[in-house]
């Protein structure tokens, strides 16, 4: 695996281009991003929110650009990294006031640990194999958590304890207290971006004119408007290279940080390999997930060393950087070393933005993630999607994001077996004379016919999984009187555990039942796998069979009437049983 990403100068202009376009629209979504998960009030060693979304936006951009597999995409603080960011910092913090902060940016790098061990395990392909109900619920209610956190900023006022369930609880109260300078910038803010002209688009970016058009009315118009007004603004912010963090561990909150850094880490994964997706499907062109994971992991793992906020691929700053003319990696390191710039020689300029424009920008921000347009279509595709769809955003917003999606999975994958089982069902024939249900040609026919339904074809055909199971079980209970079974098995390319073990007990039983078993057509897999449960060692050799039409002609010939009237005398020895002539 080759250790950088791909990087050339054959399109210096547009990959300069491209990074800083990206960069001019990640500055204003990195401070919002960075207010809304970790707040704007300095801690004791010098951190503070905005900070925390600027150096994670340089530094996971930066490492995962180096060492990804997507060379156009563009990572950094997104909405739903955000989303359990907040959770996190909250959560740690009520904890241990003291160390929480540490602890979170601790939870950044466990969560980049489980990225590279996911790339290097090469589970990459996985990640995103998930029903389309599931990610769309799952996204949409990262969305409305985003939006919900954003009302207590948005309407002038500090948010509340309790996160989602807490801000809601406290709707009342939030609108009796409305702060309206504060909402006029908040909504002034969403307007830009919402109703921005697209040939102004192509100019700049809505966040960043929103950015600055928000700063200077709260500067000068508001003031005049609203004589008095308090507007909370971003306030200092520490110039210079980060801190280093130490990674910081407590016993007692050990077990909560792995499973934050687990679920943090798995959707960055989801976030950063569905943007790589975008981007192939842009660029025409084929990502390396595996390698995406591990750069991603290092971004990450850098980024909570020195204090910044957890990151994954971007999907506006992908399609930004791609339309600007970026193809290869050196985009990704043009932005970050924008910014880095910006950091370090001007972000005193920042002080004065008020929180309520970073509100807004985020709030439309969460707006956007939610899945409007299947949120309008899936009851018309399918109830039952739609219900999953449903079902995996309650539990997201109001529960937990892990049970979303685990209950969601289940849900979907249980529905989809019970799906594919009906269908597969129906390839679970049994026939004892020459219907229609089976093609046979016309010797098969005539071997059928001559047995007197005394033969029964017992045709499988299809992937045999679990699910078939009870199909297979049904139709052999169905069997009536006859004195051989032929068990078809020539279009079964791959026999499941449950499904052979059913299989076996239909043998078992024929034989209990002194009928005469003969087994056609297995081979590879399935061959393999009757081989290893023993199910080989209850026939005699000669009644395995390649061909549908020998194993009938000697079927017919084993019930002859001649041989039924010998077999009313004797037991069947099936070891002596006469070999196919």
């Amino acid at each position: 695996m080759q250790l950088t990403n791909r990087i050339n100068f054959r399109n210096v202009k547009g990959d300069l281009f491209g990074g800083v376009t990206a960069a001019v629209i990640a500055l204003p979504m990195a401070l919002a991003f960075g207010v809304a998960a970790f707040g704007s009030v300095p801690d004791t060693a010098g951190f503070s929110g905005p900070v925390a979304g600027l150096w994670g936006a340089v530094l996971v951009g930066l490492f995962a650009a180096l060492f990804g597999g997507t060379p156009t995409l563009i990572s950094e603080p997104t909405g739903p990294m955000t989303v359990v960011m907040t959770a996190v910092v909250a959560n740690l913090m009520a904890a241990d006031p003291e160390n929480g902060l540490a602890m979170a940016f601790t939870v950044v790098m466990m969560a980049g640990v489980f990225q590279i061990i996911f790339g290097v395990l090469r589970l990459g392909k996985y990640v995103t194999m998930m029903p389309y109900t599931v990610i769309s619920g799952f996204m949409s209610g990262i969305g409305i958590i985003l939006v919900i956190l954003q009302l207590a900023p948005f309407l002038g006022q500090v948010s509340p304890a309790g996160g989602v369930v807490g801000t809601l609880q406290d709707i009342p109260n939030l609108i009796g207290n409305v702060q309206p300078a504060e909402l006029l910038l908040a909504a002034v803010t969403v307007g830009i971006i919402w109703f921005m002209p697209a040939r102004f688009k192509k100019v700049i970016p809505p966040q960043l004119t929103a950015l600055i058009v928000g700063t200077i009315l709260s500067l000068v118009l508001v003031p005049a408007l609203f004589q008095g007004a308090d507007i909370r603004r971003i306030g200092e912010i520490p110039m210079g290279f980060p801190s280093m963090v130490t990674p910081t561990f407590s016993g007692g909150q050990l077990q909560l940080m792995l499973v934050d850094a687990a679920v943090l880490g798995m959707l960055g994964c989801i976030d950063a390999l569905l943007t790589s997706m975008v981007a192939d499907s842009l660029t025409r062109t084929e990502h390396n997930s595996n390698k995406e994971l591990i750069g991603q992991g290092l971004g990450n793992i850098v980024s909570g060393l020195f204090g910044g906020l957890a990151g994954a691929g971007a999907t506006m700053g992908t399609v930004v950087n791609i339309q600007a003319g970026g193809r290869t990696a050196l985009s990704g390191l043009t932005r970050a070393g924008v910014l880095l710039v910006v950091i370090l020689g001007a972000a005193n300029l920042a002080e004065v933005i008020p929180l309520a424009v970073l509100a807004g920008i985020a709030l439309k921000v969460g707006i956007d993630i939610i899945d409007w347009d299947f949120l309008k279509r899936a009851h018309k595709v399918s109830w039952k999607a739609a219900m999953i769809m449903y079902a995996v955003i309650l539990l997201t917003v109001l529960v937990d994001l892990i049970v979303a999606v685990g209950v969601g999975v289940f849900i979907a994958n249980i529905l989809t077996i019970e799906r594919m089982s009906l269908l597969q069902s129906k390839s679970v024939k049994t026939i004892s004379d020459a219907d229609d249900t089976i093609l046979l040609n016309s010797n098969e026919k005539r071997w059928l016919s001559e047995a007197n339904d005394r033969i029964l074809l017992f045709q499988l055909s299809g992937p045999m999984l679990f699910g078939v199971a009870k199909a297979i079980t049904r139709e052999h209970n169905a069997i009536k009187d006859c004195d051989a079974v032929v068990f078809d098995l020539a279009e079964v390319p791959h026999l499941g555990v449950t499904a052979s073990l059913t299989i076996e007990n239909a043998i078992k039983e024929a034989i209990e039942k002194r009928r005469h078993v003969f087994l056609v057509g297995a081979r590879a897999q399935t061959l393999k796998r009757l081989k290893n449960l023993g199910v080989l060692e209850l026939l005699p050799q000669n009644h395995l069979f390649e061909d549908r039409e020998d194993a009938l002609k000697y079927a017919a010939s084993v019930v002859s009437p001649e041989f039924t009237s010998a077999a009313q005398e004797a037991p069947i020895d099936y070891g002596t049983s006469p070999a196919l002539g």
